[in-house]
């Protein structure tokens, strides 16, 4: 066992080839990653799993991965993020992500448990819809990004949601998880 999660072997990645830990939670990824390619007409190509990030709130910093970007004309499109249990309780953190894994707001935001999934205005905030069927789809999220602003992020709004990371995915992070940590 690696931290608070049963390894049940090796898995293959079903975007990239790459061997994995069988863990409950890699097989909700697994199921999310095909969910999006055979259900929603995404390209393997469009999805980026794993995306390191690494955060700073003052002098501290940590590193963790955001589960997927999706990619759509050459811009980040949409994230997504797994956690088991409340999807609520995901919501600030994945938006302050989705607003530092590249200069601008990312249009659409994915917070899901693998059973279930919440969908939100990157911009706003609010809440779009529920359920794994409203995951826009490939032409959906492409119609979306001819509305979507993609308003720059300013470097204070950044330092603000690096910090709102940091709070919730690495200092109220389980001690035992190895998908967070401090590196400094």
């Amino acid at each position: 066992m690696s931290g608070h999660h049963l390894i049940l072997g090796e898995l293959g990645d079903f975007i990239s080839g790459e061997m994995l830990a069988d863990t409950h939670d890699e097989r909700y990824r697994q199921k999310i990653a095909r969910f999006l390619v055979a259900d929603k007409g995404y390209a393997k190509a469009d999805i980026h799993p794993r995306s390191l990030m690494i955060v700073a709130a003052g002098n501290r910093k940590g590193r963790l991965m955001l589960d997927f970007t999706v990619t759509v004309d050459d811009r980040k499109a949409m994230v997504i993020k797994y956690g088991p249990g409340s999807l609520v309780t995901r919501y600030r953190p994945t938006l302050a992500m989705s607003r530092l894994v590249v200069p601008y707001q990312i249009p659409v935001v994915v917070v899901t448990n693998g059973e279930s999934a919440d969908i939100l205005d990157g911009e706003t905030g609010k809440l779009m819809g529920s359920g794994f069927d409203r995951i826009p789809d490939r032409e959906n999220l492409e119609q979306q990004l001819n509305r979507a602003r993609f308003s720059p992020i300013s470097l204070k709004r950044a330092e603000m949601e690096a910090r709102i990371v940091y709070a919730f995915e690495i200092d109220g992070g389980c001690p035992c998880d190895d998908t967070a940590c401090r590196i400094l």
